[in-house]
């Protein structure tokens, strides 16, 4: 009984330890993919203010003066907000080098833009023209696919954005919130202490004639329900886990008291 007893709250503790680790590193992961859900909130409010650059440049176009009206104050306002956007969104890249290599082959389509609308002041309409089709041009198609990064400015806004929420889903689902790992991790535990509990009734039972304390019992369900809320959702917090784990310990350490206290080994 006193291995019984030492086994179920060697587990207890197992999972403690398995709680502390994995919260940690989850923890982390979790704050990273929220600063990247921020980095394509501002990829996708770039793309808006591109599309209210677009729209200036349109207005100018119809009325056929640039020479004498310029691009308009709303084309360098919303080209300064797609550049300020962008430079935010740097910090919350996921997609790594390639997602880097991609946010500085925008902020180049930027300048080139801004640069063809400054030049279009003299070269009147057809340098307009430019400027609208490096901003709205539609991307390059292989086997009936787009091909990302092909496009104007407003396109690869969409497939920077596209590339880091696919980014954003493959960081909530890998290293501390892979369900592959997290499963076997914290129901490895909770099985063996199930094993232990089930022979400490089989004990109880047949050689004590009575019924095991309600109190292990529950302690195996506080301790499973800290290992089903590591595996299914966002890591509890400690000071909601740790009590629970401690009562845990406390519920297992008092169940065996009794027994322990009638208990007399044979002597040989």
């Amino acid at each position: 009984m006193r291995w019984l007893r030492a086994g179920v709250l060697g587990m207890v503790a197992v999972t403690t330890v398995l709680y502390l680790v994995v919260a940690n590193g989850a923890l982390r992961q979790i704050a990273a993919a929220d600063r990247t859900l921020a980095a394509i909130r501002h990829i996708d409010k770039a793309s808006e203010q591109a599309e209210e650059a677009e729209a200036a440049l349109k207005a100018v176009s119809r009325t056929g003066a640039i020479e004498l009206i310029g691009t308009s104050g709303g084309f360098a306002n919303a080209t300064a907000r797609v550049s300020s956007h962008l430079t935010s969104a740097t910090e919350g890249n996921a997609a790594g080098e390639q997602g880097l290599s991609h946010i500085q082959f925008v902020q180049g389509q930027l300048a080139t833009c801004v640069q063809l609308a400054d030049t279009a002041v003299l070269d009147g309409p057809p340098g307009l023209a430019r400027a609208r089709a490096a901003l709205d041009t539609p991307p390059q198609y292989d086997g009936g696919k787009p091909v990302p990064f092909t496009g104007g400015l407003r396109q690869s806004l969409r497939d920077l954005s596209a590339l880091e929420k696919r980014a954003n889903e493959d960081q909530r689902h890998s290293g501390w919130r892979d369900p592959g790992l997290l499963w076997p991790l914290f129901t490895g535990p909770v099985a063996v202490m199930l094993l232990l509990v089930c022979a400490t009734g089989h004990i109880v039972v047949h050689r004590f004639r009575r019924y095991p304390h309600p109190a292990l019992v529950v302690a195996l369900l506080a301790t499973a329900s800290v290992g089903v809320s590591m595996c299914t959702a966002a890591p509890p917090h400690s000071a909601i886990v740790l009590p629970v784990l401690a009562a845990a310990g406390v519920l297992a350490y008092l169940a065996y008291r009794p027994r322990l206290a009638e208990y007399r080994f044979p002597r040989p």
